[in-house]
């Protein structure tokens, strides 16, 4: 007892305020940042997942188009796009100017060029012989035709970081006339009913689970169908190949069901969010595995990586989780 008081009290003297009695550190951090996240304070949070996505999305790109040799010039497109919204977005950490102004600009063009790559990748899988006549076939030897907008994905969400606040913004929001409850949160001002708030509104108070949920689902989706047909191509050698296939369903559900069911929002939606994170991690263990065990390894990297497993592939199943994750710690829209 004694040896606990003398520690407590170096800890004091060190300048350190510490209770044994209170909840961990850890606890602590955790539970702000949760707060901060219903709030719709996390600005530079989402800012940094938005260029770690465009990062991951644009390296995945550039090398799936240098095996297309870059045969056209609109290839280049979501290579260039996608740096300049990784660099955009880690601006955005830093100053709320290039996230209102530079961030959204961006995002939708990033957006639009994913539209407009999945027109290209239906007409390229459309011009080969037989075309969609034998759509098995040409979609798994075809240019893959969700990547685009797996792509765009990373659009929508430097679009949804444009509007949210930063952790430091703790004055009433003048513009909308809006301020802070005693805990935190935020409350129409007299007179503006919920029906008249905004979606711009909603986003900024952190009221946006359905729709972050509707794009976890998108994600998912496009993401478990990137998985099979690559590891169809590869005929399922290994079991664990199943398994981002199983997860897509599971969290597509949890994401679709979310919309409707704040029940499915904090159950089924979480859980299966924490599956395809945890596969993504495992997925980029296996893939950069079978990179080192190609004829030559690393004494033949870059080779190897751009005609072996697809490295990154998996951190975007990984982030499709992270979505659905973000989405049930959001609050509903209207509540």
């Amino acid at each position: 007892m004694a040896s606990t008081k003398k520690k407590t009290g170096q800890l004091e003297k060190a300048g350190l305020k510490f209770d044994l009695l209170q909840p961990g550190i850890f606890g602590h951090d955790i539970t702000l940042v949760e707060q901060h996240i219903r709030e719709g304070e996390f600005q530079r949070g989402l800012a940094l997942i938005t260029a770690f996505s465009s990062l991951m999305g644009g390296l995945e790109v550039a090398y799936e188009h240098y095996r297309g040799s870059y045969s056209q010039r609109v290839m280049y497109t979501p290579v260039i796009i996608s740096a300049a919204l990784t660099v955009v977005s880690l601006g955005s950490l830093f100053s709320r100017k290039v996230a209102k102004t530079l961030l959204p600009v961006t995002a939708l063009v990033m957006l639009a060029d994913g539209l407009l790559g999945f027109f290209f990748h239906v007409r390229g899988i459309a011009r080969k012989p037989g075309g969609w006549r034998i759509p098995m076939f040409n979609l798994v030897m075809g240019p893959p035709v969700m990547a685009p907008l797996l792509l765009g994905i990373s659009g929508f969400l430097g679009i949804i970081t444009a509007f949210l606040r930063r952790a430091d913004d703790l004055a009433p929001d003048n513009a909308n006339q809006t301020h802070r409850r005693p805990g935190g949160s935020r409350i129409n001002p007299r007179g503006v009913s919920r029906q008249h708030r905004s979606l711009e509104q909603d986003i900024r108070e952190g009221r946006f689970q359905r729709l972050m949920a509707a794009a976890a689902a998108l994600s998912i989706l496009f993401s478990g169908f990137e998985s099979w047909y690559s590891h169809y191509k590869n005929n399922f050698k290994y079991g664990v190949q199943w398994t981002p296939i199983l997860l897509t369903p599971l969290l597509f559900v949890g994401g679709i069901g979310a919309i409707w069911s704040r029940t499915v929002a904090r159950t089924l939606l979480p859980v299966a969010s924490i599956l395809a994170l945890v596969d993504g991690m495992v997925g980029t263990f296996y893939h950069a595995r079978n990179i080192l065990r190609r004829p030559g390894g690393l004494k033949k990297p870059l080779y190897n990586i751009m005609y072996g497993s697809p490295i990154l592939a998996p951190l975007l199943l990984a982030a499709s989780g992270f979505l659905g994750l973000l989405a049930s710690l959001l609050r509903r829209e209207g509540n």
